[in-house]
């Protein structure tokens, strides 16, 4: 039995030095007007306060005095409180104590240095006379303070970069928490001290000055920390008492023990009570008009600072009053100020102690919480798809409402992929969150062949495109271990488990997942980065990914051979299948004495290549094979060598066949098949076809009525033939007569066929008709050899004679074919997206091969640059980029650009013009005027901001000769008065304008414009738009469309979820408080900027019109030089835009 109580921490830590005793009056409440209690309804904007910054001018730095009656500290230190805080954070602990040893001495002095100090942290000089301390009114003060800010004589110490201030944040906040503790014996209850300071504090946060409100925001949230650090020793205490006084009870009814017990039980309780009605004050005053201050660092201060405040001290703010304003933040427009409210919510359901008291407001945010998982900012969103996951865990989320998240499983960022991929593996997977689920199947719960059910089940929702089927497993791949049970998965893929059966469903994805997870095992990406960066990996990882390259082939050598002979017949299998040998260590096959597995494995991947004719397929059969030739050692690398041989020799000889049985009449297909086996080895290797090469030449030409596709791969393996010929010349030491003459032989022969398909496609224009294969290979085709033999490169060598150039009348018609082409229909070119070879063929890859020739200089740009550009808005966001680009690189050569956006805009007003006279269809007109009116104002923000300045020249040259353009056998012209040349005027400044408007006014000086008022009409709409331009005399702002910041982040999504108004007007309900509060700040971001970006390449990102395509040709690789060595560049192209990002 205890006879005695037992000594407190408080008590203990009682100091020896005698205390002032000081009155208080536990229970008393003072009202303050400037407090209120927080309303239940959710703020609005209009009661934001402090939300213009009143005073910039710069603040006069002010000398720093020493003030007058220092204390005992200041004394010693020879330091000013504020001094001690601006510098040595290490004698704040020892200046408070003896700030409070003089406090208690004296009240009144160390009270004004307090005081003063307060003022001076929040960077304004102010001066309180001891003698009217107590007469001095609060709010006189803080009207001084704010006219020191006014006439800038308020210094900002926690913002500033100096280096003496870099610790004054975190000192200032050490300083008031020591205070806190050291007056937690005495002065912390006299009703005094912190009473004054929190009045004080709580007035200048309401103050205008932006630097006021910041510091007396941060001392205020402190305040209250420490204010709940003494709460809970005096709660620790209060408890220790309770249980003494009941012990003490059960010995005795009455007596001194219990009477001394139940006095320091009832001074406990009245100082919690004191200290928690301070914590309201600053809640009231300081709380609730701060956490929606226009400054989002003081919000989020708030916010964090509540989040510290409901996990520290439950019993007083874990409740709806106080859980609201973390609900509300979570609609707030900034990021920061978001993700704060997420992270002190992730906190508190950390606590499982907590749930309970949160199902209320769990109820009322968790759609918020949901909807934050699609947040425009990535950080943002992975918070809250952590959050989303404790709900899971605690059961307070239904599965019905996870459907939007599901989605974000193909998201373009990485980070919240891989997050959602988390959440998918605990939740549906692992199954984590459901005990009655995981532990009913007992230890086999958690086995890989149970997980891989699991997945399969998920993985056929995306069975239909197998490019989302590789984004989910590289989402998940990171958490589930079984995707690394190599085993696991051949022994379910060969049925080696009599309890488990895979559907043919079911083993397509499963293949899937094995390629998936063995490549990024060996560290290789499987989903197309945003940023195209090249991964790097230190020597840790790297040894890493060779472990796991060792444990694949392990796993796979008797397997493999066995895999293939199951699955060889399926198409949708064999190309994930075969490429798994790509990532293995061959010199195992050896090491192990499997040799003769090797070569099995070799010859049926042999007889793959010649059964399957489809893109995917040969390409992985022709990768695996260039690999074991290249990588294996010793026999194994002769015997992979001799089969490359045998396939090279066998599948010309299936090409002669081939070509033998069309030229009698025979069907076509085998020569198509053939023909793409061809073509997808010549794209990694040179093939020796040269006794075929007259034989495509005749057939091309004895067969009319060829396959459109026959055609097309005729066309590309000649030109493929011809460029490694060409690569084999330029590599060579010597070369020979012989063989330069017949490159020159093969090439002519090849122009010959190219020109004559160039002719006869031209001749045939039919509106609406689908994209014509070989008119596109035809382009391509074209545009790929013209830059190979590029005169330019060639001119001075001993190979100038391999140098070419077309002559304006191939030109003409080669353009006017690329533009037949760009005038498919984005439905039609739709409904090719599922062809084979589309993303070769497609108008994007035609506009791109017509660049390439303009700035490689390979044709002249005068006649083929402005028919480019004139397209520039024609034809959707991607021929819109490879446009904007190929301005860019025409700028940073500094080529004749002015003349170029001239005669672009004279051509497509052509058109304009061309379309007005033969239609009667005003809707036809009506588009292409608006697609002049459309090129001219894309155009002239090419010259925005410093670009204007610096090209004001070449602006004014096109608004000149435009005008001269639009007089020419006027008026017949002078629409392009107001159409296009208007909207450089814009750009120009008002001198520029005025000499403009008098030169026009002059060009029609004896001109009688009445005879004709319809034709003049835009003269007149033109002189006037001048004389307004001219009259505003503002410098011609920007555009509204043209002065759009470029967003950096995330891209937005077209599925929109709505935000909350977090401070716009609500009703008094807290539900319907609850409103979007980040649409303006989504608005801004959704807006794509149209600014030039001269340094950027050619060839960027072609993003493509929908995502599933977009992601389909992000997956599609360069599998070889198409055009060998330095001549390839007009084809690198082409696998630009088939390797392009799988951002939409």
């Amino acid at each position: 039995m205890e006879d005695a109580a037992q000594p407190s921490e408080i008590t203990t830590r009682r100091s020896k030095r005698a205390r002032v005793p000081a009155k208080t009056k536990f229970g008393e409440n003072q009202s303050q007007d400037r407090t209120s209690e927080p309303s239940d309804q959710s703020p609005s904007e209009a009661d934001r306060e402090g939300s213009v910054d009143e005073f910039v001018e710069p603040r006069a730095r002010a000398k720093r005095n020493r003030t007058e009656g220092s204390s005992t500290a200041a004394k010693k230190f020879d330091q000013s409180l504020i001094e001690v805080i601006k510098g040595n954070g290490k004698l704040i602990p020892q200046v408070v104590k003896l700030w409070v040893e003089q406090y208690e001495k004296d009240p009144k002095p160390a009270m004004v240095e307090l005081l003063m100090m307060l003022f001076e942290a929040c960077g304004a000089k102010y001066h309180l006379r001891e003698e009217l301390l107590d007469e001095t009114d609060v709010d006189d003060v803080v009207v001084a303070l704010v006219n020191l800010a006014r006439r800038g004589e308020a210094e900002d110490y926690q913002s500033s970069k100096k280096k003496e201030f870099k610790n004054f944040k975190d000192n200032l906040v050490s300083f008031w928490d020591n205070l806190v503790i050291e007056c937690q014996n005495g002065p912390l209850f006299d009703q005094v001290l912190f009473d004054k300071c929190v009045d004080y504090i709580i007035a200048l946060s309401c103050t205008p000055p932006r630097v006021y409100r910041q510091v007396a925001s941060l001392m205020g949230l402190q305040l209250v920390t420490s204010f709940i650090t003494v709460a809970k020793m005096l709660g620790a205490q209060r408890e220790t008492t309770q249980r003494q006084l009941n012990a003490e009870k059960k010995k005795r009814t009455e007596g001194p023990r219990v009477e001394s017990l139940n006095k320091r039980l009832s001074t406990t309780h009245e100082k919690i009570t004191v200290i928690e009605e301070m914590m309201r004050k600053i809640f009231t005053g300081l709380f609730v008009h701060r956490y929606r201050d226009i400054d989002q660092d003081i919000r989020m201060s708030c916010i964090q600072s509540l989040g510290v405040w409901i996990i520290s001290y439950p019993s007083l703010f874990l409740q709806d009053l106080y859980l609201k304003y973390l609900g509300w933040t979570l609609n707030d427009k900034s990021a920061g100020v978001r993700k704060a409210s997420i992270l002190a919510l992730q906190n508190l359901y950390d606590v499982d102690d907590n749930v309970p008291s949160l199902g209320l407001f769990t109820e009322r945010f968790s759609n918020r919480m949901i909807e934050l998982a699609d947040d425009i900012d990535v950080s943002v969103a992975v918070c809250a798809i952590g959050l989303v996951k404790q709900l899971l865990r605690h059961q307070l989320l239904a599965d019905d409402d996870l459907g939007p998240l599901y989605d974000l499983l193909i998201d373009d960022s990485t980070e919240i992929r891989h997050a959602i991929g988390a959440l998918v593996y605990d939740h549906l997977i692992a199954q984590k969150f459901n005990s009655s689920q995981s532990h009913a199947k007992g230890d086999d719960g958690d086995s890989s062949e149970v997980h891989l059910g699991r997945m399969l089940q998920i993985l056929r929702e995306f069975s239909a495109d197998p490019i989302l089927s590789i984004y989910v497993i590289d989402d998940v791949w990171e958490y589930m271990n079984a995707m690394k049970d190599w085993k696991c998965i051949i022994s379910m893929l060969l049925d080696e488990n009599p309890l488990i059966e895979l559907t043919d469903e079911d083993a397509t994805n499963l293949i899937r997942l094995l390629c998936a997870s063995v490549k990024k095992a060996v560290g290789e990406r499987i989903v197309p980065a945003t940023d195209n960066r090249k991964q790097y990996y230190n020597k840790a990882q790297k040894e890493i990914f060779e472990h796991n390259r060792r444990d694949i082939t392990v796993a796979m050598m008797k397997n493999y051979s066995q895999l293939l002979r199951k699955f060889m017949a399926d198409k949708a299998k064999v190309p994930s299948l075969i490429e798994i040998i790509l990532h293995m260590n061959l010199e195992l096959y050896s090491l192990k004495r499997q040799e003769q597995n090797f070569k099995t494995l070799l010859q049926l991947m042999r007889e793959a290549f010649f059964k399957h004719g489809e893109k995917d397929a040969l390409r992985s059969c022709v990768k695996a094979i260039n690999f074991c030739s290249s990588e294996c050692q010793g026999e194994l690398k002769d015997f992979a060598q001799n089969k490359l041989k045998e396939l090279e020799d066998e599948l010309i000889a299936k090409l002669k066949t081939a070509i033998k049985e069309v030229a009698d009449g025979d069907d076509e297909y085998s020569l198509l098949v053939n023909l793409k086996r061809l073509y997808e080895l010549q794209l990694s290797r040179s093939v020796p076809i040269e006794s075929l090469y007259e034989d495509m030449v005749m057939i091309l030409k004895s067969s009319k009525s060829m396959d459109d596709e026959v055609v097309s791969f005729l066309l590309h393996n000649m030109s493929l033939h011809v460029a490694w010929c060409l690569h084999a010349i330029i590599n060579s030491d010597t070369v020979s007569e012989e063989s330069l003459s017949s490159l020159l032989s093969k090439r002519t022969t090849l122009f010959e066929q190219l020109e004559h398909f160039l002719y006869a496609h031209t001749e045939v224009q039919e509106e609406g008709k689908r994209a014509n294969q070989p008119a596109c290979r035809v382009c391509i085709i074209l545009a790929q050899v013209w830059c190979l033999f590029k005169k330019t490169k060639f001119s001075s060598t001993k190979l100038e004679s391999l140098g070419y150039c077309p002559d304006s009348s191939v030109l003409q018609k080669f353009w006017k074919l690329c533009e037949q082409q760009l005038n498919i229909s984005d439905e039609t070119e739709e409904d090719d997206v599922n062809q084979e070879y589309v993303e070769e063929t497609n108008r994007d890859a035609v506009m791109i091969a017509a660049a390439m020739l303009v700035a490689t200089d390979v044709v002249p740009k005068e006649y083929l640059g402005p028919e480019i550009i004139s397209h520039f808005v024609m034809h959707g966001t991607s021929i819109a980029e490879i446009v904007k680009n190929l301005i860019a690189v025409l700028k940073k050569k500094d080529d004749d650009v002015p003349n170029i956006f001239l005669e672009a805009l004279r051509r497509a007003y052509h058109r304009h013009l061309v379309e007005l006279s033969r239609s009667d269809d005003t809707s036809l007109a009506s588009k292409s005027v608006k697609d002049c009116k459309d090129l001219a104002a894309r155009l002239s923000t090419t010259f925005m901001g410093a670009a204007r300045n610096k090209h004001r020249l070449d602006i004014l040259r096109i608004v000149k000769d435009g005008i001269d353009y639009a007089f020419v056998d006027a008026p017949k012209q002078l629409s392009f008065l107001e159409i296009a040349v208007l909207h450089f005027v814009s750009r120009l400044p008002t001198s520029d304008v005025l000499e403009i408007l008098k030169d026009v006014q002059k060009r029609t000086e004896n001109v009688n414009t009445d005879e004709d008022p319809s034709g003049w009409r835009p003269y007149y709409t033109f002189i006037d738009s001048l004389r307004e331009k001219y009259s505003k005399n503002d410098g011609f702002q920007d555009e509204k469309e043209g002065t759009s910041v470029r967003r950096r982040g995330r891209p937005r999504k077209r599925r929109n979820i709505q935000g909350k108004k977090l401070f716009d007007d609500h009703s008094s309900s807290e539900e319907d408080s609850i409103s979007a509060s980040d649409e303006d700040a989504r608005d801004d971001e959704e807006r794509q900027g149209e600014e030039e970006e001269e340094e950027a390449p050619l060839i960027q990102s072609i993003r493509s019109s929908a995502k599933l395509r977009s992601l389909r040709v992000s997956r599609e690789e360069n599998k070889g030089p198409t055009n060998p060595g330095d001549s390839g560049r007009a084809t690198d192209a082409i696998a630009a835009s088939r390797t392009s990002g799988a951002s939409s």
